[in-house]
């Protein structure tokens, strides 16, 4: 009996379906997408309706075959990828690229969110047909990706440098990024002084606690932009004398954040695990496509995690009330339960939010199954999912204001003077939520609240001691992979498939670079931003971005036709680029180097060419010594003695090799490390892992017990126990 034919884009995806779907079914692979536009040409009919010219990678021709012929002897076929434009895509470029005909054979599209038994067969019993308005979104952004890209980057090929490219949405981001850099640099601190004055009551001079000065009696708020400003205000206050003006308490319930979409689960992921988006999407690709888990087998334990939607199926939400009722008891479960609407306009209601398939499914249970960075990550889905279907967390608040004034309580009513001080405390009534799991903003809720002793209104407070301090205003914050995605989320730039790309690519293309988790652009990232911003402001403008995005959205729901759109776009897209070949001037981005040329004697410059950058006499044209630039490491290398250099092949990959080549042909692909490894004395180096690992023995350890062994050695030695004790032996 022949087979039904199921393919899916992983192998992973493939082996969960295959435990599901049983014998009955054949199940195969695609490895992503098996058509593209051609790499060597534009590969778009311009005068033709942007007809694409799509081509089949010679890396994906064996899997076609193997479709094709898996297809010949199937009594049907069920095209099961991801269920967005991508996934709508790759299904409809497997019809063609296999030329299925379904004629021949019946050919179906089946969706799901989960890889589950229930919702796989669910989607099985009710197949349906490619949806060709989520096709042609998939095409059009495509599409207007290309142009950008092949259009404008031969541009900036001959007026900046070899190897640049432009990016429709990734420029917008390399702006937000120099342009806050920009900020930063033109930041002007400006002085300010805040002052606190610790205070207690007079029959309990223990509970002493601290009051924040706020404004004047009258209420005018102060501006103290100076140290003898602030000594003045000090001198009054520590003359004066001090009663609780008034006291509010009230209850605060704090609702718990809503189970997590693409960009909230990149960003919590970064704060509280240090996940790049790109890793984060990755790990998270891997709990969906399923793994392993024991006797179970093959299982998906979390829902499709490319969505920007909230909505939870009824069926888990009545799942999850009853492991909290039964786990936290019923004080912890909300009468009714808790509904998350999104906001944003172009948020795709169909999908589900990122949770675990089975709430029961803890992760304390499938710990042994999973390595750190999918178990870490599972538990943040699981917590924040529980969490969001909790009793919010109440707070019982006081807010006491105290005035201070030269003459008796009594009299204040008739000569209002002095000034104005505020404290206030929380204390958690019931706990609800945060037993679970605590957002980031959740754990500084504390934040500037102090513990007040019982106060009542009218109480003479005895003065301890008052605290000026010196401030300046901060420039805005450099971004970080968090508060990036939050940023383009805001504006509307870009959508749950592209945040993890486009962090990745503006690094690749060295605009940005990343150190203590912030951005910063790089020079060559600023020259390119001001070029864009100055002849060519559409495509870095936030609004036009954030509007195309919304025309890609109108395609998928059937309201706009992708064609419209792309002549919309092109028509003024090709006028900017021909006055931009005349405008832009050429810009010099060669670097001086102290390097003597051999040939003539003149310096020698970085240039960057298309294996990346290289030295080049300063006399070019008249002078063409090139040489290979290398970035010195100052480490010896362990066969010769030369030094380990930086070198970049043709590939554009970084490696390290030695000074000495061709003589000594010594090379690794890994960062050389400057300790020695501690077993055998050799080369460490730094792998994929972040931890250090020796080229000639089994050592590894991480970096950063590496230093510390490091700080401890120095230690030891300073206080010249080495010759008492081996330090090997002493260290552990």
């Amino acid at each position: 009996m022949a087979q039904k034919l199921v393919i899916v884009e992983s192998p992973a995806k493939a082996r969960t379906l295959n435990k599901i779907l049983g014998r009955s079914y054949s199940i195969k692979a695609s490895l992503g997408h098996v058509r593209d536009l051609p790499r060597t040409s534009l590969g778009v009919n311009i005068d033709k309706d942007f007809t694409p010219k799509y081509v089949i990678p010679p890396r994906k021709r064996k899997v076609i075959r193997q479709i094709k012929e898996a297809a010949s002897k199937a009594s049907s076929i069920y095209l099961a990828t991801d269920p967005d434009r991508e996934g709508e895509a790759i299904s409809w470029h497997l019809v063609a690229a296999a030329k299925l005909d379904e004629a021949k054979v019946p050919i179906r599209r089946v969706v799901f969110h989960e890889i589950t038994k229930e919702a796989v067969e669910k989607a099985f019993k009710t197949p349906h047909s490619i949806d060709m308005n989520l096709v042609n979104a998939q095409q059009a952004r495509r599409i207007l990706d290309r142009l950008v890209g092949y259009k404008l980057s031969p541009l900036l090929w001959r007026k900046v440098q070899r190897g640049l490219s432009a990016g429709r949405v990734q420029s917008v981001a390399v702006r937000m990024i120099a342009d806050r850099e920009q900020k930063i640099q033109d930041f002007n601190p400006k002085e300010y002084w805040t002052i606190e004055v610790e205070l207690a009551p007079l029959e309990e001079q223990q509970a002493k606690f601290r009051a924040k000065l706020v404004a004047s009696a009258d209420g005018t708020k102060l501006n103290i932009s100076d140290e003898n400003k602030a000594n003045k205000i000090a001198a009054d206050l520590e003359k004066a004398n001090y009663f609780v003006k008034s006291i509010r308490t009230k209850q605060i319930a704090r609702q718990p954040a809503p189970p997590f979409i693409t960009s909230t689960l990149q960003q919590e992921a970064w704060r509280k695990l240090h996940f790049t988006a790109k890793h984060t999407m990755a790990v998270a690709q891997q709990l969906y496509e399923g793994l392993p888990l024991g006797e179970e087998g093959s299982v998906g334990l979390i829902t499709y995690m490319r969505t920007d939607s909230t909505r939870v199926a009824a069926s888990a939400i009545a799942e999850m009330r009853d492991f909290i009722a039964k786990k936290y008891g019923v004080d912890f479960l909300p009468s009714r339960p808790r509904v998350f609407a999104r906001k944003a306009k172009w948020a795709q209601e169909a999908h589900e939010a990122i949770r675990p398939t089975k709430i029961y499914r803890e992760p304390k249970q499938v710990k042994p199954f999973l390595n750190p960075a999918q178990l870490k990550l599972y538990e943040l889905i699981w917590k924040r999912m529980v969490a969001s279907q909790m009793s919010p967390t109440l707070y019982g608040t006081t807010n006491v204001e105290i005035q201070t004034n030269h003459v008796s309580y009594e009299q204040e009513a008739k000569q209002p003077q002095g000034y104005l001080l505020k404290a206030a405390s929380s204390v958690v009534k019931f706990p609800g939520f945060i037993t679970v799991y605590s957002e980031t903003k959740d754990e500084e809720v504390q934040e500037g609240l102090v513990s007040l002793p019982e106060l009542k209104v009218g109480d003479r407070l005895s003065y301890w001691g008052t605290f000026p301090e010196q401030h300046f205003t901060q420039p805005p914050p450099r971004y970080t992979e968090a508060t990036l995605i939050k940023a383009l989320e805001q504006r509307g730039i870009g959508r749950p498939s592209t945040y993890a790309p486009i962090l990745s690519i503006i690094q690749e293309r060295d605009y940005v670079y990343k150190a203590d988790g912030k951005f910063y652009p790089h020079e060559l990232g600023v020259i390119v931003n001001s070029i864009l911003k100055q002849h060519f402001p559409k495509i870095v403008d936030f609004s036009f971005t954030a509007q195309m995005e919304e025309q890609l959205d109108e395609i998928a729901q059937g309201k706009q036709e992708w064609i419209y759109v792309l002549r919309d776009f092109y028509s003024p897209f090709e006028d900017m680029l021909s006055k931009a070949r005349l405008a832009i001037a050429k810009v010099d981005m060669s670097k001086p180097t102290d390097e003597i040329c051999p040939n003539c004697g003149r310096l020698m410059v970085v240039k960057v060419g298309r294996f990346g950058k290289f030295l080049a006499c300063s006399g070019y044209p008249e002078c063409k010594t090139a040489m290979p630039f290398v970035v010195k490491t100052g480490i010896p290398c362990p066969q010769c003695g030369g030094e380990l250099v930086e070198r970049v092949n043709k590939r554009g990959q970084v490696f390290y090799g030695c000074s000495n080549f061709p003589q000594c042909k010594f090379a690794t692909n890994y960062k050389p490390l400057p300790q020695p490894c501690p077993e055998c004395g050799k080369l460490l180096v730094l792998d994929r892992d972040g931890r250090a690992k020796c080229t000639a023995c089994q050592y590894k350890v991480k970096l950063a017990e590496l230093e510390t062994k490091k700080e401890t050695e120095e230690m030891l030695a300073t206080m010249h126990i080495s010759s008492l004790v081996r330090k090997r032996d002493f260290i552990t």
